[in-house]
């Protein structure tokens, strides 16, 4: 989505340790938010957990960190040449393997692969049609729960449909798929570049991916790794700055979509919903049980079934009820949030504006 580009500043250098500070929790959650600050003034939309202790952000101005000790200490490992870009989603393997997408029309839609810590990254995808745009990618689990080498990337519709480049190999090359398994978007229909969940993968080939703009907002999904896709509407708002953003499933049948108007960030304008048929049907969230606000990301907390954290620039919420109901816990702004690992090195993170990163602590 074109209009969700903000201007901050970048990162440079190893950053010193930083002060952990813990974030107030509200209405009594066993839930808050443990600050970790960066040391940058960068927009971090994009946003990769691998456990609690690991986790990788990317955002603007070619900005991308890391951390390998719970955030303590942020390294900056931005890629070279990248400090015109914005990256907007990040997906990583472990602390040595991510890869990184920059969001733009034309050649600013790129895709960056590393496998040494961000010391060096690999250029793998530039996009060349000036009418696409990439907003979010997504690579798929396999049975055991671990990132496998499947990989979608979503743009913006292109002669009527939305585009789809797929990898096989774990980012190091990537393909733009044929259009005619996809069904034809609507008039002004889009993606919303806003967290990097606006594609989710899930186990095997399956993944979907969640729209706005148009009359209605709707749900595409596949289960042969982006090949063919079926749609269905949302009962969500939708407009010109509203839709769903995110999406976050527990597994093939159980999901949420969070999302409404980022214009009015702090109006829960049916701004959640969930389905038990993989994506198939959704219901609404009434209103008294759905987030204040706005919602830009959610994602399952690992361990624990029924409970789902979402976030927007108006605050976090939390589900301990697989999305049926809602309840705000803390009133700080992230833009992303995502969750990871297995026992006891599963962590939750969030991160947004100004450099903000926090990890969820209870």
């Amino acid at each position: 989505m074109r209009f969700l580009r903000v201007a901050a500043g970048a990162a440079g250098g190893l950053l010193l340790m930083a002060q952990v500070v813990p974030a107030q929790a509200h209405g009594g959650s066993p839930y808050r938010w443990e600050l970790t600050p960066t040391g940058t003034t960068a927009q971090f939309r994009g946003l990769a957990a691998v456990s609690k202790d690991i986790a990788w952000v990317a955002g603007t101005e070619g900005t991308v960190l890391r951390t390998v000790d719970g955030g303590r200490r942020w390294q900056n490992v931005s890629p070279k040449g990248a400090e015109k870009l914005q990256f907007r989603d990040v997906e990583a393997y472990d602390a040595r393997s991510a890869v990184a997408l920059t969001i733009g029309p034309g050649a600013d839609s790129r895709i960056y692969r590393t496998t040494d810590g961000g010391n060096t990254w690999t250029e793998t995808f530039r996009n060349t049609d000036p009418n696409a745009f990439y907003d979010c990618f997504a690579f798929s689990t396999s049975k055991h729960g671990n990132a496998s080498k499947h990989g979608l990337a979503l743009s913006d519709p292109v002669d009527g449909k939305f585009r789809i480049a797929a990898s096989t190999d774990g980012g190091k090359s990537w393909k733009v798929q044929p259009n005619d398994g996809m069904p034809a978007a609507l008039p002004g229909e889009f993606a919303f570049a806003a967290s990097g969940t606006c594609l989710v993968a899930g186990a095997g080939r399956t993944a979907w991916f969640a729209t706005g703009g148009g009359d209605r907002p709707r749900v595409f999904r596949t289960v042969d790794g982006g090949r063919h896709w079926k749609v269905s509407d949302s009962p969500m708002a939708s407009g010109e700055a509203a839709g769903i953003f995110s999406l976050a499933f527990r597994n093939s049948l159980f999901g949420v979509a969070v999302g409404g108007d980022f214009l009015k960030p702090n109006e829960a304008v049916k701004a959640a919903s969930v389905t038990y048929d993989g994506g198939r049907t959704w219901k609404l969230v009434p209103a008294d049980k759905a987030p204040k606000g706005y919602r830009s990301g959610a994602h399952f907390v690992p361990g624990s079934p029924g409970v789902v954290v979402a976030v927007g620039p108006s605050g976090s919420d939390v589900s301990f009820d697989g999305g049926r109901s809602w309840k705000q816990f803390y009133d700080g702004s992230f833009d992303s949030v995502e969750c990871a690992g297995h026992g006891a090195q599963a962590g939750c993170w969030a991160s947004g504006a100004k450099g903000a990163v926090g990890r969820l602590v209870r």
